[in-house]
């Protein structure tokens, strides 16, 4: 497994694959890895012939500094698990690599509805950050394929609006992977580190819920489901819902009233003491 720090570099080895006619597979991530990132990995393994992980936690994505600074990090782990795995090239830039100068952060990119509504109604700037961040990754790497996890949904419908409308000449293609789950259900994150053992507890009830109001949404019109979802999370003490959707999975629509005929998913934020978590179901 290789390990590169530089754009120079790392660009150098993968031109030199390139040359050899390999396809080339990407997993971004902000590291501190769990198994959910692993099966991206995976994936992108079966499917390429050269698997590269970057590890980057980026600045402009997080709209709160408390969030940035306490965000989970242990590069020495993330290589040893890379190191077992199918991962061929890890790329782990400092920030001034990423961004020589102000004028390369947080570009304003103009989305439209899908970043009006839940992550991007709570998180101001946030996907302009993720844009920034991922089309440069996308511009130095050039995958053929990328690999992103389904429990960032709306960021998986950005990330593809970002190649179909702005990144057209990489003619890259996104995979969305299945979230993978702790045994009690709990969507795994980085951020699952930081609860204490009660807020973790608490925490399966995310997911719990969501599956409850899956398997019983025919017998409710959507807002009364939807305050149902409310009311069993703020029930308990350590978590305060911020949201609960139901939307569309293509153009992320809000749904007012049941369509079996569309694909339906309900996306949901808890805090969760002083973590945020987020997660979601197909409801159909």
């Amino acid at each position: 497994m290789n390990i590169f720090n530089t754009i120079k570099h790392l660009q150098e080895h993968i031109e030199n694959r390139k040359i050899e006619k390999k396809k080339i597979g990407f997993v971004p991530t902000m590291g501190a890895l769990h198994n959910g990132h692993l099966s991206l990995v995976s994936a992108a393994g079966k499917e390429n012939d050269i698997v590269v992980v970057s590890i980057f936690v980026n600045p402009t994505q997080f709209n709160k500094q408390d969030d940035l600074k306490n965000y989970p990090r242990n590069i020495s782990s993330d290589i040893k698990i890379l190191e077992n795995s199918t991962c061929d090239i890890v790329f782990i830039p400092e920030e001034n690599e990423i961004y020589p100068d102000t004028g390369s952060m947080a570009k304003k990119y103009n989305f439209g509805k899908i970043v009006e509504i839940m992550e991007g109604k709570h998180r101001p700037g946030h996907f302009d950050g993720v844009a920034t961040v991922v089309g440069r990754l996308f511009n130095i790497v050039k995958p053929n394929n990328a690999y992103f996890g389904q429990k960032d949904f709306q960021q998986l419908a950005l990330i593809k609006e970002l190649v179909n409308r702005h990144l057209t000449d990489l003619r890259i293609n996104i995979h969305g992977c299945p979230i993978v789950r702790e045994k009690d259900g709990l969507a795994m994150s980085s951020r699952n580190v930081r609860l204490n053992v009660d807020e973790r507890k608490s925490a399966a009830l995310i997911s719990k819920t969501l599956f409850e109001a899956k398997k019983h949404f025919a017998r409710y019109p959507v807002k009364i489901l939807k305050e149902k979802i409310t009311t069993e999370i703020n029930a308990d003490k350590n978590l305060k819902l911020e949201y609960i959707e139901i939307v569309t999975d293509t153009g992320l629509d809000e749904i007012k009233q049941w369509d079996v005929k569309q694909k339906m998913v309900a996306c949901i934020a808890v805090q969760v003491g002083n973590v945020r978590l987020i997660d979601n179901v197909y409801i159909n």
